[in-house]
């Protein structure tokens, strides 16, 4: 697939609505924006790293560093090994474009117009050559700056650290005179393919993750040439990658290497049961056609083939999944109990993750079924009970009424929007984080619906992420741009910011901000008018069992 350039000049054009709004808040960039905004050259924005020096471009008055390589090519004899380190360079490398997308299905991926649209999706080349990070800083110099690392969602299968313009690094480096950084690394049976059993690499199963902690490392080492502090990191992810910075807080090579964390619509208390993963890594090798301990054999197989026969070799496993209790099959982090914790997440009082606060954050919609189908803004109350059966059976009128209780004037599209986006899970992960006693665990949850696609997008899955890194005005297919959410997003960045500087939320403009706790399950709801509430959908989730 060819490099899509449009990101990045787009990322131009747009940039003069985002950067009217930082000057509103910062006095780095020139207040007549008729001057000279980019700036690249020899000796422009070059910084030193432990394996050669890297140059970037300045961009609004950001350096920007795109596509720093901090792993070897994973391909070969490094597929499914643990990250290896890049070779060293002599020469000044140019980084000004980003790193390549890992290997995933790219067939038909803006075959759906809409979705293209909404998500303004961007994808390069693929490639296992794809151990790459980004690093928008404000200077090169020696000040000790907070560092956000930003983990993209995908659901461990897909994505990149630039899918969306709203992952932009600019706007709240700026805000915040931060460092941030956002990373590739691989993804799917490539990351995640558990191939002990088979004569594989013990840890092959934790690749993928593995690699994130590489980049950690790369960021423990080198961020203080790009002015970050690597003794104050945040790492922040969203759906997929909200569950990545759970995962990371219970691997024991992460420790240290991040000190607070944001998980937004998505968590994990629990990796893949080690028995099925390892079985799953059998059947890849039977359905490759190879015998166990032909490793060497399996690396080889091009990247695209290799996606197909472990597809087939999940749909093979789906009866012995079942079996094991799995609901869904597949590859993502595993319970091995080496590189990552085999027992409940949070579990362990005494545990590294017990001493890092915690943000967990959802949407009121995260998939609104009335979005594409404009029909079911019509939908009553009966017609959501014959909706959600198939999933809840006879206690789905029960669940619907409890909904309709708690949420009096919500439609019923909202109700079976909110019913199948619950909230259980970032629940169950808030008190499990709480019951080690130590860091506090701060939970809010997004209203704010977009005005477009005539309001049926409502508070979405992804829409919260601009609103977090002051790009509302850079994302504006999700928000539609302007004032309206540009205010709350000052409110929610600000807030964010101070939870990276201090580990504390409260001070950047939404209303006191207090912990949560079990008994009141204190939640900030985010939207034109912010509010701190007690367990606001307490009397639904409970319908839910």
């Amino acid at each position: 697939m060819k490099s899509n350039r449009r990101n990045f000049i787009q990322s131009l054009g747009l940039g003069a609505a985002s950067l009217s709004v930082g000057k509103q808040m910062t006095s780095t960039v020139a207040a007549n924006t008729d001057d000279q905004v980019l700036f690249v050259g020899d000796q422009i924005a070059v910084a030193q790293t432990e394996y050669g020096k890297v140059r970037g471009f300045i961009l609004r008055g950001i350096n920007q560093f795109l596509g720093i390589p901090y792993g070897a090519d994973t391909s070969g004899k490094n597929r499914f090994m643990p990250p290896q380190k890049p070779t060293a360079w002599s020469e000044v490398k140019p980084c000004v474009w980003w790193g390549n997308t890992a290997p995933q299905i790219m067939e038909k991926r803006y075959a759906n117009a809409y979705a293209s649209f909404v998500d303004h999706w961007n994808y390069d080349d693929v490639s296992e050559d794809c151990l790459r990070l980004n690093v928008w800083t404000p200077a090169i110099d020696s000040s000790k700056r907070p560092v956000i690392v930003w983990l993209h969602g995908g659901g461990f299968t897909n994505g990149n650290a630039i899918e969306q313009d709203g992952y932009h690094g600019e706007n709240i480096s700026r805000l915040g005179n931060v460092v941030f950084v956002s990373i590739n690394h691989r993804l799917g049976p490539f990351g995640y393919s558990h191939l002990k059993a088979a004569g594989g690499h013990p840890h092959s199963g934790n690749v993928g993750n593995l690699d994130m902690v590489a980049a950690l490392e790369w960021v423990k080492n080198n961020i203080a040439h790009f002015g970050g502090d690597a003794a104050n990191v945040t790492i922040i992810g969203q759906s997929g990658g909200g569950a990545k910075v759970t995962t990371l807080m219970n691997m024991p090579s992460a420790k240290g290497l991040f000190h607070k964390a944001v998980a937004l619509s998505g968590t994990s208390l629990g990796g893949v049961n080690k028995e099925y993963a390892e079985k799953l890594g059998v059947k890849v090798m039977e359905e490759a056609g190879l015998n166990v301990g032909e490793i060497e054999k399996l690396q080889q197989i091009p990247w695209r083939q290799y996606i197909d026969i472990t597809s087939r070799a999940v749909e093979k496993m789906n009866e012995e999944a079942k079996k094991m209790g799995i609901a869904r099959g597949g590859f993502s982090p595993v319970a091995d109990g080496v590189t990552m914790n085999d027992q409940p997440f949070f579990s362990d009082p005494n545990h590294f993750s017990a001493d890092i606060p915690l943000i967990i954050n959802t949407t009121f919609h995260e998939f609104s079924p009335s979005r594409t189908d404009a029909s079911l803004e019509l939908i009553t109350l009966a017609g959501v009970v014959d909706k959600i059966k198939p999933r809840f059976g006879d206690q789905s009128a029960a669940i619907v009424e409890a909904f309709h209780q708690n949420f009096p004037n919500a439609k019923p599209v909202e109700i079976w929007a909110m019913i199948n986006s619950n909230r259980k899970g970032a629940i169950a992960a808030a008190d499990a984080k709480l019951s080690q006693g130590k860091a506090p665990v701060y939970v809010s949850w997004f209203g704010w619906q977009p005005p477009l696609f005539d309001g049926r997008m409502r508070a979405f899955h992804c829409d919260d992420i601009c609103f977090w890194f002051y790009n509302t005005d850079l994302m504006l297919t999700h928000t539609g741009g302007g004032k309206r959410p540009r205010a709350l997003s000052t409110k929610m960045a600000k807030s964010f910011l101070n939870f990276v500087k201090t580990g504390n939320p409260n001070g950047g403009g939404l209303p006191n901000w207090k912990p949560y706790t079990k008994a009141n399950g204190e939640t900030m709801i985010l939207d034109d008018q912010c509010s701190l509430v007690n367990n606001p959908d307490g009397q639904a989730r409970k319908a839910l069992g």
